[in-house]
C-alpha cells in the first residue's frame, strides 16, 4: 500500500498550522521567554507540568534545558512534575489525580521559580492545581493551552503568560506545543549566552 499521499497531507497540514499560528504566538512566546529568562537570571528554576502527551513535552523542556540545543552552555535548572513515576502514584494512591502535580511543588519550589504549566486537551484538573500551588508558593506561570482550556487560563494571574494554541485536533495541537517549546528553549539560550558558538 502506497501511503505517499496521505503522509504528504499530513505534513502539508502540519506546515499550514505552523504557518497559521505564527502572528497569533509569537508575542507571547517572546514575553514567556522573557519571564523565564528573568526567573533564571535571578537564580530561579523552572517547574514543568502535564498530563498524557504533554507530560513528554515537559520532559523535552527540561531535556533541552538541562542539556543544550544547539550551543555548548552551562545546564539550566529544570525539573518536569511528571517523570517521579514512584511519586505520582504515591499521590495517586493518597491524595488522588488532582494533586498529583501540585503536591511535588509545593514540596520542591520556593518564591521566584516558574512553572511551565502544558495542557493540549482533557481533564486539566491536576495542571490546574498546580498552577494555584504555584501561585501559592510566591512563583510565575507560563501556560501553553488549547481551545478547551479555559479552567486553566480562568486561574493565571497577573504577570504570567498564557500561549494560547488554536488547532481543532489534539495532535495539531502537540505539534505546536512541541515548535513552541523548542523557540522557548532557543530564545532563553540567546538571552542568557547568545550565539557565541553558533556555526
Amino acid at each position: 500500500m502506497d501511503h505517499y499521499q496521505n503522509i504528504a497531507a499530513r505534513f502539508q497540514q502540519t506546515i499550514e498550522n505552523i504557518a497559521m499560528s505564527v502572528d497569533q504566538l509569537a508575542e507571547p512566546i517572546a514575553q514567556a521567554s522573557e519571564l523565564m529568562t528573568q526567573v533564571l537570571l535571578h537564580d530561579g528554576r523552572l517547574f514543568s507540568a502535564g498530563n498524557g502527551v504533554d507530560a513528554v513535552i515537559s520532559q523535552l523542556l527540561v531535556t533541552s534545558l538541562i542539556g543544550r540545543l544547539d550551543q555548548e552552555r552551562p545546564a539550566l535548572p529544570a525539573f518536569n512534575l511528571c517523570a517521579d513515576g514512584a511519586g505520582i502514584t504515591a499521590v495517586l494512591s493518597d491524595e488522588g489525580p488532582a494533586d498529583i502535580f501540585s503536591r511535588p511543588l509545593r514540596a520542591l519550589a520556593q518564591e521566584g521559580d516558574l512553572l511551565l504549566a502544558l495542557h493540549s486537551g482533557g481533564d486539566p484538573a491536576a495542571v490546574v492545581a498546580a498552577v494555584e500551588a504555584a501561585h501559592d508558593r510566591g512563583m510565575l506561570v507560563v501556560a501553553i493551552t488549547c481551545d478547551d482550556g479555559a479552567a486553566l487560563s480562568s486561574v493565571l494571574q497577573t504577570g504570567d503568560a498564557n500561549i494560547a494554541i488554536n488547532a481543532a485536533r489534539r495532535s495539531q495541537r502537540v505539534e505546536l506545543q512541541t515548535i513552541v517549546v523548542q523557540c522557548l528553549c532557543e530564545l532563553i539560550e540567546q538571552n542568557l549566552f547568545g550565539n557565541y558558538q553558533e556555526n
